[in-house]
């Protein structure tokens, strides 16, 4: 797809309209943005909005600020690693928790196989506040304990037969990938992605007792860590942890997660490759799986749902993406070869807080609409 030079003169005239209101009632206090379009020469725009905090003590926004990126770490790290391990021949997405896990299995759990856990059909519930029990283990042993809880909860549904969205899922996805592989998950996929990619310094995993160097995005006020969360993962499990886990943990600035998407974006359609990976499995992993009825997941990544998406009404139906709790999203449209990418921290200093719901889409809508209407 080849855009009209005006394209980006064009849209970053609507996107200062549309995040001054989004500023102005507080949706968000900053955000950063990236969107790349066209197959031979792309042709990028970054830019970023607002403040890292409406609190004095923080920094301007730049584009060198590191966002959580919450739930992204499931399809940017998690799905990749698995990847990886099942071009080495460690990982098959028939095998089953009995394969897996170094834990015995109970009879309900056997038939959950690793296409269940990234397609979120295992039948697991979606989430548990585990953390306080795991933290009264030494951090060495939280791991283990923590598969044992999930291990014993019991199932929403048979394995298979319903789609529930799961952080105990790729809670244990991230188990598997360092027991396959020997590694820590934060080790492998910047030793097998983010190295190869020239990324490692720009998307990462974060010890939450040795924080990177950097500008950090704050994210919520913590009542039980009684501080405002800044550098160390928000999400209260991946904490207990120690900040790696299979379903949060990552985090990022603009052009870690804009670069690695474009990547996958260029993967999927040969133009680019690791030796880590094949792309006829990744292009596997980035098609809608039909068995669960309305169920938008593909496996470790998500599609565009019908009626009422994120990703707006305008983005192809053949689409992936993902969306974070912290208020961050990547989209890949293959039918228009753009690329989007959205990071917030929505979420400081109140989870609570969801309008950005109503911007995610008004946001995707004004670059699709802008992209379709210069397009030549």
């Amino acid at each position: 797809m080849e855009v009209n030079k005006n394209f980006f003169s064009n849209l970053k005239k609507k996107l200062n309209i549309i995040f001054a209101g989004a500023l102005e009632f507080k949706v968000f206090p900053g955000a950063a943005v990236g969107a790349v379009v066209g197959k031979g020469k792309k042709e990028k725009y970054c830019s970023v909005f607002g403040r890292l905090s409406p609190l004095p003590e923080y920094k301007n926004l730049s584009s060198e600020v590191y966002y959580d990126l919450a739930s992204l770490t499931k399809p940017l790290a998690s799905t990749l690693a698995v990847l990886c391990l099942i071009k080495e021949k460690k990982l098959a997405l028939s095998h089953t928790l009995d394969d897996l896990l170094e834990q015995d299995i109970d009879r309900e759990k056997r038939k959950i196989t690793l296409f269940h856990l990234l397609n979120h059909c295992s039948g697991l519930p979606a989430h548990r506040y585990y953390h306080h029990e795991l933290l009264e283990y030494p951090r060495n042993e939280r791991i283990l304990k923590l598969v044992s809880l999930i291990c014993a909860e019991p199932l929403t549904s048979e394995p298979g037969r319903f789609s529930v969205y799961s952080d105990l899922g790729f809670m244990l996805i991230g188990r598997i990938v360092e027991i396959k592989s020997g590694k820590k998950l934060s080790e492998y996929v910047e030793e097998k992605i983010y190295n190869p990619l020239g990324l490692a310094d720009d998307i990462f995993f974060n010890d939450v007792d040795k924080i990177r160097r950097g500008i950090y995005a704050p994210t919520a006020n913590c009542p039980w860590r009684k501080k405002i969360i800044c550098g160390q993962v928000h999400d209260d499990n991946c904490f207990a942890l120690g900040g790696v886990a299979g379903h949060a943990g990552l985090f990022a600035n603009i052009r870690g997660v804009l670069e690695l998407v474009c990547f996958l974006s260029d993967c999927r359609q040969d133009k680019a490759g690791l030796e880590s990976f094949n792309n006829d499995d990744l292009r596997k992993f980035l098609i809608k799986q039909d068995k669960i009825k309305e169920s938008t997941w593909a496996l470790g990544f998500d599609t565009p749902s019908a009626k009422g998406s994120s990703a707006g009404k305008f983005i192809s139906a053949t689409s992936v993406g993902h969306l974070g709790f912290t208020g961050t999203s990547f989209w890949i449209d293959p039918v228009r070869d753009l690329v989007i990418v959205l990071l917030t921290n929505r979420i400081h200093p109140d989870p609570a807080d969801e309008r950005i719901k109503e911007f995610r889409p008004l946001f995707h809508d004004t670059i699709i609409g802008t992209l379709d209407k210069e397009t030549r």
